[in-house]
């Protein structure tokens, strides 16, 4: 597989960056299910919703997750199909039984 250009590496190693912050990821992961507004993503991640509104700006700039305004609440959900299938992916290898030890390195 040859290698992507500078500018989507960026994006990726981005991407990263921004769930490499566990409040932030908690904040993706509640946005999995479905449209959530942002009171009950602060409730179920224990956060204020002026925190949970920043992370979801710099969540929602970089592409992660998206927005519906219904009257005068806004729902937030993941952005798209990639977005969850690579967080779902990323829970499932957390989530794996591994070994004490166990040597990964294959040659």
């Amino acid at each position: 597989m040859p290698l992507p250009e500078d500018n989507h590496l960026t994006v990726i190693a981005e991407t990263y960056r921004l769930l490499g912050d566990p409040t932030r990821l908690k904040v993706v992961l509640t946005c999995l299910e479905g449209a959530i507004a942002v009171g009950d993503i602060a409730t179920a991640i224990g956060a204020s919703p002026s925190l949970v509104s920043h992370h979801l700006r710099l969540l929602r700039a970089a592409r992660l997750v998206r927005f519906t305004r219904r009257n005068k609440q806004v729902f937030y959900q993941v952005a798209d199909d990639h977005i969850a299938r690579m967080l779902t992916d990323m829970l499932a290898h957390a989530m794996e039984d591994h070994e004490p030890g166990e040597d990964d390195a294959q040659d």
